[in-house]
This record gives structure tokens, C-alpha cells and sequence, in this order.
């Protein structure tokens, strides 16, 4: 079977992209693109994977047509969304089978302050979730999930990083089980 062809979509320090990129996985890395200049960027060129900064600049609408153009070219099996810390456009997802992962059991605590919103609602699980990304914010099908512990002194960067370590054993799981299973037609 060949190997799976994916695109990864970063905006901060690409953690979960080395992750991926460490894991040995019969992957072909056709990019990593990231709408800030990053550290995410170095990290796949420390893998000799391209690294594409595509800055919004300007009308989001011209910036949403450039990306999925961009990714068009590249024509990949898979997106995989590690960090970045933009909602994508309906013709995105619409177009591209495309993966996320969230710092918290979804449905609870959508959106980009997860963490913190699960220490202000007092909760005493939090967690992480891989998911399908659909139109919504955080509201596509679960793939995989995994509760963490929210402890007594914890502050949000104690605790987002202890989900993050569970983040990124999930998403190599993932795509361990893509790789082996397949990609679902229909989702």
C-alpha cells in the first residue's frame, strides 16, 4: 500500500508535528504550512519536509482561496490540523479530509481557550480529543479521546501541558489507524 500523503496545518511551536515526524510512520509529508512564521516551520525543516509560510494578509477571503489552492497543488490523502489556530473555510473542509486535535473532551470546551475555559468552569476532567474537522468549531465526528485530570493547583499552562503529551500520543495513534484501516469515505 502506498504511503499516506498528508499536509499539516501549524501556527505555534509545532510540538505535535515533531511528534508525527518522529513516529516513523509510512507517511509522505508533502508540506507543513503555517500562517505565522512559526517554529512549527523550523521543525519541518529540521525533517526536510517543505515549510510554507502563508500569512493572512489583508481579505481572509483572498487568504482562504490561496490556501486551498496551495493544498490542491499538493493533493494530499490527509490534512492534519496540529496546533493551528485558524477555523478553516467550508471549501477547505469541504474538500479535504482533514483531522484536528483539541485540548478537551469534545463536545465540552470548544474553541481556541479550551483550557482555560475548563479551569474557569471549575471542572475536574479535561482532556483530549482527535476529530474530523467539519464547518463547525470543534463540532466534527470524535475519532479518539482521552480524559486528563484536572489537579487542585493546576494553572493553564501546568495543565496544557500534560494534555498535550496526551495529544500527541492520540494523533499518532490516529494516524497509525488511518495507515492501517484506511481513510473512512464518508465521515
Amino acid at each position: 500500500m502506498p504511503n499516506l500523503r498528508v499536509v499539516l496545518l501549524a501556527s505555534g511551536s509545532g510540538s505535535l508535528a515533531q511528534a508525527i515526524f518522529e513516529a516513523n510512520l509510512e507517511v509522505e509529508f508533502l508540506a507543513l504550512i503555517s500562517d505565522k512564521q512559526s517554529l512549527a516551520l523550523s521543525r519541518a525543516e529540521k525533517f526536510g519536509i517543505p515549510a510554507i509560510h502563508l500569512p493572512v494578509t489583508g481579505n481572509r477571503s483572498d487568504w482562504n482561496r490561496e490556501l486551498v489552492a496551495l493544498v490542491s497543488k499538493l493533493n494530499p490523502d490527509l490534512v492534519i490540523s496540529v496546533g493551528f489556530m485558524k477555523i478553516l473555510p467550508p471549501e477547505f473542509v469541504n474538500k479535504f479530509k482533514t483531522i484536528n486535535t483539541h485540548p478537551a473532551l469534545l463536545p465540552n470546551f470548544p474553541g481556541a481557550h479550551a483550557v482555560a475555559d475548563a479551569l474557569a468552569a471549575k471542572a475536574t476532567v479535561t482532556g483530549s480529543t482527535v476529530h474530523w474537522v467539519d464547518e463547525g468549531v470543534d463540532t466534527g465526528k470524535v475519532i479518539i479521546q482521552e480524559p486528563v485530570a484536572i489537579l487542585a493547583d493546576d494553572g493553564e499552562e501546568s495543565l496544557h501541558e500534560r494534555i498535550k503529551i496526551v495529544e500527541r500520543r492520540l494523533i499518532v495513534e490516529t494516524l497509525k489507524n488511518l495507515i492501517s484501516n484506511g481513510i473512512p469515505e464518508h465521515i
